[in-house]
């Protein structure tokens, strides 16, 4: 078909007055550009009806596959293929005599298929992370380290092909003399490779995926996981900065996950406040009857004085003395007093470590601390309720006739000066 199509072709160029060999030279490539003119077309057909029609169905399947390789382009770059295989497959046929030239031409033709087959296999490859992505598994077993590197071998694979046509070579035989650069090759993907172990070992201990709240003070991190790759980890910190990790260094160097945390189903609150030593003193007994008439103390000081009561006469203690035998402290009343009113908040975790201790006494007093878990985890409401919490705490402290410890201020030396002045 097509040489008696040329042959009309040359007839009526030589009718036109074109000698014979002219008019065969320009049959030839006349053939060539109704060749070119015929894959545009067919490009275009592709394009307009095939991905059109494409689309449609796509939006009709009730299936999420199609519609992510839509949205990657898959379909639409598997069809630039469409002219490039036409030429490729019938110049050879058109261009019958031009031999070197069609050999040329199927290398630089060979070549672009090459390269949209890359993209192709990117696309999907993309299409196949938003796939696994609408999955519940892959907020715990993140791929997109892996994909990158199926990627990177995609392109090495591609790379080494492209070479191999345009030198007319085996592309095993590229490979392998690559092996007298595999030493130059790690070193040029040293942080791919150490990427791809660091991924793995994350994914396979389960110790970092996206959503997790981390702390990494060495790269100034504090904030969500929003992307975990092959060589890099995207953490959006509180600010709304991202911070820029290397995967490698999640292993090598510590960081703090705070997902136990919010699995835990609670929130440490650990502060503490620093008593003034000399406002800690026995209690008396008018002391002891205010106390008793506190709700979250009362029975605790029945019970506490019964069994002091009991202590104090099996051993005859004089108690005319208050340092002989056992005695309340109004310090000590006031720690039963923070166990009762903290076991009776009701955003307070009972279940998870609950104390309320006394630390090592210093120079800055002695510091009471409160050591408990609530059950608001978001921030701004937990910072709330620890900011009520100690509200409270320090506005009772008085009530037991205790002082907080502080540092001496400009106003309090200025009383001291204007008592010093009128003695």
């Amino acid at each position: 078909m097509f040489n008696n199509f040329k042959s009309s072709i040359v007839t009526w160029l030589e009718q036109m007055g074109i000698g014979s060999g002219d008019a065969v030279v320009a049959g030839d490539f006349v053939m060539f550009a109704l060749l070119i003119i015929a894959s545009i077309i067919t490009y275009f057909i592709a394009k307009k009806i095939l991905l059109s029609a494409i689309n449609q169905l796509t939006k009709k399947s009730k299936t999420k596959w199609d519609d992510r390789l839509t949205e990657r382009r898959f379909f639409r770059i598997l069809s630039y293929m469409v002219p490039a295989f036409i030429i490729y497959t019938f110049a050879p046929v058109v261009l019958e005599p031009y031999t070197q030239f069609v050999s040329g031409l199927r290398v630089v033709l060979s070549v672009y298929m090459i390269a949209v087959m890359i993209m192709a296999v990117n696309a999907f490859l993309n299409a196949v992370t938003d796939i696994y992505e609408d999955f519940t598994i892959a907020r715990q077993k993140p791929i997109k380290g892996y994909v990158q590197v199926v990627k990177i071998v995609v392109y090495i694979i591609g790379f080494i092909t492209i070479v191999a046509n345009l030198f007319g070579q085996n592309p095993l035989g590229i490979i392998g003399g690559l092996g007298a650069f595999s030493a130059v090759l790690l070193l040029v993907f040293k942080d791919p490779i150490l990427g791809f172990v660091a991924g793995i070992q994350l994914s396979a201990y389960n110790m970092l995926r996206p959503g997790d709240w981390i702390s990494m003070p060495k790269y100034d991190a504090d904030g969500t996981v929003i992307d975990v790759s092959l060589t890099t980890v995207k953490v959006q910190n509180w600010d709304k900065t991202i911070s820029t990790i290397p995967t490698y260094s999640l292993i090598s160097d510590s960081f703090k996950n705070w997902r136990g945390m919010e699995e835990s189903g609670g929130r440490r609150i650990k502060r503490s406040i620093n008593m003034d030593m000399k406002s800690v003193k026995f209690c008396t007994p008018e002391m002891l009857d205010k106390f008793k008439k506190i709700e979250y103390v009362k029975k605790y000081i029945s019970d506490k004085e019964e069994e002091i009561t009991k202590y104090n006469n099996e051993r005859n203690i004089d108690n005319s003395i208050l340092v002989n035998g056992r005695r309340q402290t109004n310090l000590g009343v006031f720690r039963a007093y923070l166990r009762g009113y903290l076991s009776n908040h009701p955003k307070i975790h009972n279940e998870m470590t609950f104390l309320v201790r006394q630390l090592q006494p210093s120079e800055k007093g002695i510091p009471i601390e409160i050591y408990v878990f609530s059950k608001i985890q978001e921030w701004a409401k937990y910072e709330d309720l620890q900011a009520d919490i100690f509200d409270h705490v320090l506005a009772v402290i008085p009530e037991f006739d205790l002082r907080v410890y502080q540092n001496p201020t400009g106003d309090d030396l200025q009383k001291v000066l204007i008592r010093s002045s009128q003695d």
